[in-house]
């Protein structure tokens, strides 16, 4: 039998969705202060690191840490204060603000004298000298200082920013790269290195950096550099891939003892999407050109289990596998515990492949000044009411989870057991009650989102 509602029927039914909508919007800006308010109580020096106990007894970045360090590392410190800045900007709730910036002023004190960090500041011992490019470390803290630059008028804030992209640019490489560490080491450190983001997060932070600093020609020139850097490295065909770090001859090379000189499906497709971003933010359209090989080869090589190797040899086209002591081995079953468990050597990347071809596509059909304007743009109200409708789900779970206390707390998480300096895991695990930053920035991004978008 189908239904019929009378207009006053649909009146009632709209507001009453309505006032749901509203009372949850109500109850995640709640959860999302409370949880602001109880993560701060976690910070040692205004920072942050990866896990601590309830009780803050035990402290982990990667691998146990103490009362005086923290951790520069996602999803450590910059993370972190960028989680506070958004529920500020989403709520106007000045002690989220508070928060971020005393996570920005803990980064600032630890910014050394090249104006960078390492992976982690202990601020028992300030001495250190490292600029690390890895795993997005100086990346985000200078991403985290950018944002909350244009955002409050400090000057100790500005004068820290500005000088860490100046840094950025000092760091850069002849060859338009940067380097996985500086100053120099006289290894593997000093090469070009797109493994884990290096430079992809480099070039991210230079563009914004550009638009932070509009008309600054250093930045521009940077950028131009940068460029240069991913067109001159692809590699030729048939492997038109790029490897995952180069030496000064622009070669393929080895970095650790399992890490061989190779092509990286892994780094190829995310440099087809830093090519994009590079074309949108310089407006040159010759770097397009590298992109449809390179997503023709990585279509190819997939293996017959559907993943792609980490390692492609150079030439043959194998997949690598290899331990520490660049022993080589046939397949990830045959590498020690340690290696399989702690390395990707084989991926998936075949969202990112389809994300990339499909953006691709949208710059050569729409050109530069409309693509950029389409992914400026807001979803339209039906799309909107779509992604209320699944953040809406995912707010009331982490409403419900969330402790009387405000904390997000993982029961019984399970992770790798801390072994001796030097001594190789042996894949035992530990389980403890732990908070999790990751967690903490998770539910932030998707409460912020439901209220900024419950806000149109």
């Amino acid at each position: 039998m189908k239904m019929r509602f009378t207009p006053f029927i649909l009146l009632l039914l709209v507001s009453n969705c309505a006032l749901s909508g509203e009372a949850l919007r109500e109850q995640a800006v709640a959860s999302l202060q409370q949880g602001v308010a109880y993560f701060r109580t976690l910070n040692s020096h205004g920072g942050y690191v990866y896990h601590v106990t309830p009780d803050l007894s035990h402290r982990w970045g990667e691998g146990p840490k103490d009362k005086d360090t923290i951790e520069v590392q996602p999803p450590g410190t910059p993370a972190v204060g960028q989680s506070f800045l958004r529920a500020y900007l989403a709520t106007g709730d000045q002690a989220a603000l508070a928060a971020a910036q005393d996570a920005a002023m803990a980064l600032i004190r630890g910014q050394n004298k090249h104006g960078g960090w390492d992976h982690t500041i202990n601020f028992a011992d300030l001495s250190n000298e490292t600029v690390s490019f890895d795993d997005n470390q100086s990346q985000s803290a200078i991403s985290f200082l950018l944002a909350l630059d244009a955002v409050v008028d400090d000057d100790t804030l500005s004068q820290a920013t500005r000088r860490a992209v100046d840094m950025m640019m000092a760091t850069q490489l002849d060859n338009g790269g940067w380097p996985h560490l500086y100053p120099e080491r006289g290894n593997y450190h000093d090469f070009a290195t797109f493994n884990d983001g290096g430079i992809n997060d480099c070039v991210r932070v230079m563009i914004e950096a550009r638009k932070h600093y509009p008309g600054d020609p250093a930045i521009e020139k940077s950028l131009r550099r940068a460029a240069r850097f991913f067109v001159v490295s692809q590699l030729p065909p048939p492997q038109p891939g790029w490897a995952q770090q180069y030496n000064e001859y622009l070669q393929p090379a080895w970095a650790r003892t399992f890490e061989p000189a190779s092509v990286c499906p892994a780094v190829t497709i995310k440099n087809v999407d830093t090519l994009i971003d590079l074309y949108l933010c310089l407006g040159d359209e010759t770097l397009l050109e590298p992109i449809p090989d390179a997503l023709r080869w990585l279509r190819e090589i997939r293996l017959e289990n559907g993943k792609w190797a980490r390692f492609v040899e150079i030439g043959t086209g194998k997949a690598l596998y290899y331990d520490r002591g660049r022993k080589r081995v046939n397949s990830v079953a045959e590498l020690h515990p340690e290696r399989a468990t702690g390395y990707a050597y084989e991926v998936n990347i075949e969202s990112a492949l389809e994300a990339g071809s499909e953006r691709y596509q949208k710059a050569l059909e729409l050109g530069r000044a409309r693509l950029m304007q389409l992914e400026a743009s807001q979803l339209d109200a039906a799309a909107a009411a779509q992604r209320l409708e699944v953040l809406a789900r995912a707010v009331r779970e982490i409403i419900a989870a969330q402790e009387p206390t405000g904390a997000w707390i993982t029961r019984k998480d399970r992770f790798k057991a801390t072994l001796p300096k030097g001594q190789r895991w042996n894949g035992e695990y530990e389980e403890m009650d732990r908070i999790s930053s990751a967690v903490f920035n998770r539910n932030v991004a998707t409460l912020c989102e439901y209220i900024e978008l419950s806000e149109r």
